[in-house]
């Protein structure tokens, strides 16, 4: 019998994990809730198993997981990105039970994910960060702390839940009014959020470039870093556009920021794959930010410009295989832009378009593209999930190139039914700025004309759209 891996997740995420498991010679096994019973993963999957009705809570059930890997006689599990992927608890019921958690240790997954605690462990290794603290004590002599903090430094200044994650739990602080207010209920957030109501402050570097490092590690000693990667473009904590490799000129610096996210993963006794964060100022001094647990939504960005698979190696560092290559093997080779389009209005606050039908899908395609999506024609939106649909990744030799590619290929993707943030990106990929590689994290408040685009209401698309309801109902007679 083959073996096999259960992949924790939905979406585009687990489908690209289904192909790596399927690639080497292992069965995947999907899990579903009732909602996503239409999802283009468990049809891809050599089994899937429901996990309940949902939604997201039978997703988020460590108990009914383990019980499903038990059950269906997998070795492994992948947890992808978000829902378990950074929860050191999942990670440790994997160990007991005896099932292969593909990922960190519990122990380093809970030791990083817990900011301050990373912020000890980077300080002894002498890399460098922002100004911070520790966690805040409770009540009054927290508030106290705090505002001492900000006395020192100067605002603005960054309060940020300690068990925080993917742009959430975070606030920025601009006053000691301010502070006084937000924290008691920063508090409440993170408490509700993350099970953990410590809170603690960092200085901000205004309007930062914000880069990352993929980084690969074995159980060998071997410790990789796969090149940067720049997610400046990011709107309230969260990234929208991610490039390969970074646009800083100053290849003596992006060498030595590599450098460091090595050290950094090393400090932290680092076991698969994993992303260390950071902030570069206007100056282009680096501040270490965070490590990320996890393969990252970006990470295609990064295997088009160096052609190595990280899921492949995630799952081959997990099953105790060395790394394959050596850091000299990995050679960057031009650049990659992903773009995120999801089922979103960009002109109402991103607001998602759920329990809607894609009554029109054409994708782009050709030379020096990848499409990661789940979406099909005649699929309804579930209302529950992500509003994710398909990550569009464009490769060429040269940025310009690159842009031009992505201009293209956005202009020849339809997706009707929903609104989505097409025409948003399209903007971007013509904006000067954008063009010209000079962006940093308030790009998208320093820009406010690339909200500014008609919706499609050409003859062209009101035909393909008739067209091809005409076709899904001749298909799906019985449908609504």
């Amino acid at each position: 019998m083959k073996t096999r891996i259960l992949v924790a997740n939905r979406g585009e995420i687990a489908i690209r994990l289904i192909r790596a498991i399927q690639e080497l010679g292992y069965e995947a096994i999907a899990v579903y809730e009732t909602p996503d019973e239409m999802s283009s993963h468990i049809r891809i999957a050599d089994e899937a198993v429901c996990l309940g009705p949902g939604p997201r809570s039978d997703y988020l059930n460590i108990d009914k997981i383990i019980r499903a890997a038990k059950k269906s006689g997998a070795a492994a599990i992948h947890p992808g990105y978000g829902f378990l992927a950074e929860n050191p608890y999942f990670a440790k019921a994997c160990e007991a039970s005896g099932v292969i958690f593909i990922g960190p240790s519990s122990e380093i997954i809970s030791n990083l994910g817990n900011k301050v605690i990373a912020r000890k462990i980077m300080g002894d290794a002498k890399i460098p960060m922002v100004p911070g603290t520790a966690n805040l004590s409770q009540g009054k002599e927290g508030i106290r702390e705090a505002l001492g903090f900000a006395e020192k430094y100067g605002y603005p200044v960054m309060l940020k839940a300690t068990s925080g994650g993917g742009g959430r739990g975070i606030r920025r602080i601009e006053s000691d009014k301010d502070m006084v207010e937000q924290i008691p209920v920063a508090r409440a957030e993170a408490l509700a959020a993350f099970n953990d109501d410590s809170v603690y402050l960092e200085k901000v570097v205004v309007n930062p470039k914000h880069v990352e490092v993929q980084i690969l590690a074995d159980s060998f000693g071997k410790t990789l870093h796969l090149g940067t990667r720049d997610c400046s473009i990011q709107r309230r904590n969260q990234k929208l556009v991610e490039i390969a490799p970074s646009m800083i000129q100053n290849k003596e610096l992006l060498d030595n920021i590599c450098e460091t996210a090595v050290l950094a993963a090393k400090a932290a006794n680092y076991l698969n794959a994993g992303t260390v964060e950071f902030l570069i100022d206007s100056d282009m001094n680096y501040y270490f930010m965070e490590i990320n647990t996890r393969v990252q939504v970006e990470h295609t960005v990064t295997e088009m410009i160096t052609g190595i698979d990280i899921v492949r190696n995630q799952i081959n560092i997990a099953f105790g295989k060395p790394l394959s290559f050596g850091q000299e093997d990995v050679n960057i080779r031009g650049h990659a832009i992903e773009v995120r389009i999801n089922a979103e209005d960009p002109k109402n606050n991103f607001m998602p378009e759920g329990g809607k039908k894609v009554s029109v899908y054409r994708s782009t395609g050709g030379f020096g593209v990848r499409l990661d999506g789940f979406v099909y024609q005649g699929y309804i939106i579930p209302e529950v999930y992500d509003s994710l649909l398909v990550k569009l990744t464009v490769h060429g030799f040269t940025w310009e190139e690159t842009v031009g590619r992505l201009r293209r290929c956005l202009a020849n993707f339809t997706i009707s039914g929903p609104k989505t943030t097409i025409p948003f990106y399209q903007n971007i990929a013509n904006e000067r700025d954008f063009v010209n590689g000079d962006f940093d994290t308030s790009y998208i408040d320093t820009h406010p004309y690339i909200f500014h685009y008609e919706e499609d209401s050409s003859e062209a698309s009101k035909l393909a759209r008739f067209v091809a309801e005409i076709h899904y109902a001749k298909e799906n007679p019985f449908a609504k």
